[in-house]
């Protein structure tokens, strides 16, 4: 019994660093990871910190993925973010890189 719990729970987290793999390998591949980092400011927020900033708010999956498609300027400084939906993120692209942002610890 002791043996199938240890292999059920290492099975469930190979299984969660495929996806949170898998989220940022979207990110790379969309290029957001040129702009910010998980854990470091490069030239937007890091990641930790928008997930920081956004934590607890029920409308911030619904900002944020607007915020991906449509760009801004003005929450993180002067420097703007462009509209991602030209560069060709879809909104299911959005909500999953989002959904990934705001799980970051």
């Amino acid at each position: 019994m002791k043996s199938i719990l240890v292999s059920l729970t290492a099975a469930g987290c190979l299984l969660f660093a495929g996806v949170a793999q898998a989220d940022q390998a979207l990110a790379t591949a969309k290029g957001c990871m040129a702009c910010h980092d998980v854990g470091a400011k490069k030239v937007g927020p890091s990641y930790k910190e928008v997930a920081k900033k956004y934590a607890g708010q029920k409308d911030a999956e619904t900002k944020l993925v607007k915020k991906v498609l449509e760009g801004g300027s003005g929450t993180w400084g002067a420097v703007p973010m462009p509209a991602n939906k030209a560069m060709g993120v879809t909104e299911a692209d959005a909500k999953k890189l989002v959904a990934w942002v705001l799980s970051q610890k």
